[in-house]
């Protein structure tokens, strides 16, 4: 081999002096290391109100002083902090990594550097390190503490508790009101001390990183959140505040956001002397548009600081990669040379999903639980243990997770490395060599291997410690006095999932040795601890659903006038006792859950691991509702009067429907009480049918299961009628040109899709079957995507014929009416055959009624005057797939209805399989794959009206994104399908498939079960309330 020989450049042969710069000449070179020089010490106050001293050269860079500090706290994700001071001019300013330290600090020995957070990311899940969190809760509570971090009294509350949860560990009457006494964290605190110690009392069990997650999620949704207010006025004078944030700059009145500015809207960003310049670009939909906002701040200094700031902001969030530096001219030089400088929050994803550390602990300042983690440079490879399980959600099961190792290549956007298990009841991994992970055991057992997007969040967690034969030294455990080991390695942290993943709040992971029993992992494998699990997720839903009502309805159209008072008093009347009671039942169940998993540090005795006991205290308490339960059809009743009479209430509902929030139609969470009663109902008879007559929980469950069935019976008939009467106000939405179609007597049988043969051939139209008539309509062009009405035949006198054989049409049978006959086919003999059924017991209800139906088309419609529809536009299965089964974007609200569904994927359903699907209710995490990636995302799914709505976690208000399941097939992964997993179910419709996990055999089961509820509909049955008369 030949040595490369250094040749020499351009400026050397001209005999130019050695530069420690750029040269101007050559662009790509880089500066030589700095002579050391002189030591200086340099003060910097840490997070934890700490201060070390650091001996840096006169010469060095900004950056050498921060990646010493970085290097001290063996800080990861150093990238969004940063040292900031007081210049000579009592400004406050950061430091430049690019400049030599002593020539931005004048007097070092007089200035203290403080080590803060600088950029605040829009979700704390992007924080892969504990520490990193545990930086970022101590910046929010010195923005509480100061002022400058402003909430209402109830979260300012909430966040004082979980902050000191995560210092003194779980509540103690004595201590907790003595540390409250010793500890200041919010200005006003003598008057919050009782809401303060109230919602500690329900932190029992957290450990500090899990007070810290909690923390960050409820600071991060605030407005002045990550804010820092710069004072300047616009050009009229007003007092106005301007701040950057991730999604660009901000104007503020107060502490009240009045504007923002997209980064994407804004064209540039530049200050002249003392006037602040905003340009933006043009916008076509506005006839009065701004090219340029101006605003004036105190000087020339405030203006450069404020744009600097801004540029970081800009880089960090937007830029792929660091900005190179410019070129410097040769002659002359025109505005600032400033740059940001450091890794980018992509690059800062990417660096830490790809290396390798291992964990050792931290020490938490303040606080008395110890059991926290920073990263090291990790073991060589030959030394790294083998991975074992992990624990999850303080009430969630126990998912166990192992680190994947794939094959390379790109992942789908959107989609994330998988955890897999070790446990009976975690995930399980396939037979095969355990991963490596590079240089040693990365402490996030789940690190992907591959290219990761830009946006991807973060799952993480906080430690759970079990014990571990490689002794870490003895540690406490949230402050109980236990203690534990800590393995090799030991790491709280979790997997990289996509932006719709979130951490379950506690998933950690450990190291164990090659020696490690199995038996060590004590989690709870018995089939009633995952019975009561699905009781706590369920409740966790239901009580979300139930704050559609008693929160986010009353908060949106409640504060109008048109909601008249008779009915805003009874929906307040009728639905907060109930929610107040549920509320407590999920913080008892939550409790025992905790319990049954060995997590909580509550010294509580007797036998907990049973659920029949609350059950049959919950139940008690719901007969005394049961006054409430009975008011809630007649507040389904009011609603549908009060729209009636007023088209601005109706507008409102309108508009509330198209909330986030709203996830399904209104009417629907109006119900959701009397739903919950067959909930109950049935956990209690999958409970009672497990545990043998001897087992001490079977008394408390039978006597349970026989209070609730006896509340079901009474009120069964008037959910029935209201499971009714509610569909068909969802129908009247989804139809347009129809008159009167909730009226007593009509019931709803089913609605799908069938071809209707016509001169112009086979035409796709939507069904739908009432008891007294037939309806057919097709997709309107309408703004909402209604059906528009061609057609109406009476089922009194019809007849039905098969004729396949007379049109050669597969799957056809003519519909003889009494003015007009129609020959339609189904898409299958099977839909065929619930067609043809339905029908026939249809017309047989309508000879047994007192005759012909009366006419439901609008006085302006009618079939003649329809135009055949073949002109009319459509819509292609891909357009539905790329819009509905999306996990990145929605559809239009009214587009994701049943009816829509229905249209395109060709099938239809019936009252009966809604009937089904509302007992069918189910939520829980489950993993989920694309068919073409090689990681596996965690998701909080809930299974509710024939779809999958996926959340962050389980403390999300809306969901992201929806998956409906009609058409869908669900099956098993076949071998050639490479999925060696346990618990795994298969979605497909068509070229679209997806993969899911569950966590154990039961609750792969039931989601098999429901599943399979929704993408098989049910054969027709004569409901038992058919001849009881309506109460409309």
């Amino acid at each position: 081999m030949v040595e490369p020989v250094d040749r020499p450049s351009a400026g050397q042969r001209l005999g130019a002096p050695d530069s420690f710069g750029i040269s101007t000449l050559e662009p790509g070179q880089r500066p030589p290391d700095m002579p050391p020089g002189r030591q200086v010490s340099i003060r910097v106050q840490m997070l934890d109100d700490t201060q070390e001293v650091f001996e840096v050269s006169q010469r060095s860079l900004g950056k050498a002083l921060f990646d010493l500090v970085c290097a001290h706290l063996n800080l990861v994700e150093g990238d969004y902090f940063g040292l900031e001071y007081q210049d000579h001019r009592k400004m406050t300013v950061w430091l430049d990594l690019l400049k030599p330290t002593l020539k931005q600090i004048r007097r070092p020995k007089n200035t203290i550097l403080r080590f803060v957070v600088k950029f605040f990311p829009p979700d704390h899940t992007q924080l892969l390190e504990e520490l990193t969190r545990y930086l970022f809760a101590l910046q929010i509570k010195h923005d509480l503490a100061s002022g400058r971090l402003t909430c209402n009294d109830s979260t300012a509350a909430l966040l004082v508790s979980h902050i000191v949860q995560s210092e003194m560990g779980d509540f103690d009457e004595v201590q907790s009101w003595q540390h409250l006494l010793h500890n200041k964290y919010i200005p006003d605190q003598d008057a919050l001390r009782d809401k303060i110690t109230e919602n500690h009392r329900k932190h029992v069990g957290q450990t500090p990183a899990e007070s810290d997650y909690h923390l960050l999620e409820i600071a991060r949704r605030l407005e002045m959140y990550g804010v820092r207010l710069h004072p300047a006025k616009d050009r009229e004078g007003t007092k106005l505040s301007l701040a950057v944030a991730h999604t660009g700059v901000l104007v503020l009145q107060g502490h009240t956001k009045i504007n923002a500015f997209n980064w994407s809207k804004i064209r540039k960003l530049s200050f002249k002397r003392k006037r602040f310049l905003i340009k933006l670009r043009p916008d076509l939909n506005q006839s009065t548009h701004h090219d340029t906002l101006e605003f004036v701040m105190a000087s020339r200094d405030c203006c450069k600081i404020f744009w600097k700031i801004c540029v970081e902001y800009h880089a960090f969030f937007r830029l792929f990669e660091e900005p190179k530096p410019k070129p410097k001219p040769v002659l002359f030089t025109r505005g600032s040379s400033f740059r940001f400088s450091g890794r980018t929050q992509k690059q800062v994803i990417d660096y830490v999903k790809d290396s390798e550390f291992k964990k050792v602990p931290f020490e938490r300042k303040h606080s008395k639980i110890q059991s926290s983690f920073y990263p090291q440079p990790s073991l060589p490879r030959s030394q790294v243990p083998k991975e074992s399980a992990m624990s999850v959600d303080q009430t969630d099961s126990r998912l166990g997770r192992r680190g994947e190792s794939t094959q390379g290549g790109q992942e789908e956007p959107g989609s994330a490395a998988s955890p897999a298990a070790g446990r009976p009841n975690g995930f399980q991994d396939g037979p095969g060599p355990a991963p490596e992970e590079g240089r040693g055991q990365r402490s996030n057992p789940a690190r992907p291997q591959h290219a990761e997007h830009l946006n991807t969040g973060v799952l993480s967690g906080s430690p759970i410690l079990p014990d571990s034969p490689a002794a870490g030294g003895p540690v406490l455990v949230n402050g109980s006095g236990q203690s534990a080991s800590l393995g090799l390695g030991q790491s709280p942290e979790d997997q990289q999932p996509s932006p719709l993943t979130s951490p379950l709040l506690t998933d950690t992971g450990y190291v164990r040795t090659d020696d490690e029993d199995e038996a060590r992992r004590k989690f709870p494998t018995d089939k009633a601890y995952f019975i009561a699990k699905e009781l706590l997720t369920t409740e966790r839903t239901f009580l979300k659903d139930l704050e559609v009502i008693t929160v986010s309805f009353p908060s949106l159209v409640g504060k109008d006038e048109a909601l008249p008072e008779s009915l805003r008093s009874l929906v307040s009347a009728s639905y907060n006792p109930v929610h107040s009671f549920h509320l407590a039942f999920l913080k008892e169940v939550e409790q025992r859950l905790a319990l049954w998993e060995g997590r909580s540090n509550a010294h509580i005795k007797g036998d907990y691991q049973r659920i029949g006991d609350l059950m049959l205290k919950n139940i008690q308490g719901l007969k005394q509702l049961t006054v409430h339960l009975q008011r809630h059809p007649e507040v389904l009743l009011e609603v549908e009067r009060s729209c009636r009479t007023s088209r601005k209430l109706e507008g409102l509902c309108r508009d509330f429907e198209q909330q986030k929030v709203c996830y399904l139609p209104l009417n629907i969470f109006l119900l959701r009480p009397l739903h919950r009663l067959l909930h109950y109902k049935l956990i209690l008879e999958r409970l009672c049918k497990h545990y043998p007559p001897t087992h001490e929980d079977f008394r408390d469950s039978r006597a349970a299961l026989a209070d609730v069935s006896e509340m079901v019976v009474q009120l069964h008939g008037t959910m029935i009628k209201m499971e009714n009467f509610q569909k068909l106000l969802e129908l009247k939405k989804d139809l347009t040109g129809i008159d009167n179609l909730a009226v007593p007597g009509r019931e709803f049988i089913r609605l799908g899709c069938l071809s209707k043969l016509s001169g112009k051939g086979l035409q796709q139209r939507m069904f739908f079957l009432f008891s007294d008539c037939l309806v057919y309509t097709s997709r309107g062009m309408t703004p909402a995507n209604q059906f528009k009405v061609h057609g109406q035949l009476p089922l009194y006198d019809m007849t039905i014929r098969e004729s396949e054989a007379e049109w050669g049409v597969p799957h056809s049978f003519t519909l003889f009416g009494q003015r007009q006959s129609l020959v339609v086919a189904a898409s299958s003999s099977s839909e065929m055959e619930k067609w043809v059924e339905d029908i026939r017991m249809a017309i047989d209800l309508a000879e047994q009624s007192s005759g012909p139906s009366t006419d439901l088309l609008s006085s302006s419609l009618t079939d003649s005057k329809s135009p055949e529809e073949g002109g009319l536009e459509q819509e292609s299965e891909e357009e539905l797939c790329a819009s509905r089964t999306s996990l990145e974007r929605q559809a239009p609200h009214r587009g994701n209805t049943t009816v829509h569904v229905c249209w395109h994927r060709n099938t239809s359903v019936s009252m009966v399989d809604f009937s089904v699907a509302v007992e069918n209710h189910l939520s829980g995490n489950l993993l989920r794959k694309f068919k073409n990636s090689n990681g596996w995302q965690k998701l909080w799914v809930v299974f509710t009206n024939f779809s999958l709505f996926f959340y962050k976690s389980h403390q999300d208000d809306y969901p992201l994104a929806s998956l409906p399941l009609l058409g869908y097939s669900v099956t098993v992964p076949s071998e050639s399908e490479n999925i060696h997993k346990d618990y795994v179910f298969k979605l497909h419709f068509k070229s679209h498939v997806y993969y899911f996990r569950s966590e154990s055999e039961y609750t792969f089961e039931r989601w098999m079960e429901v599943i399979r509820s929704a993408t098989c509909s049910s054969s027709r049955a004569v409901p038992h309330s058919r001849k009881d008369p309506h109460p409309y």
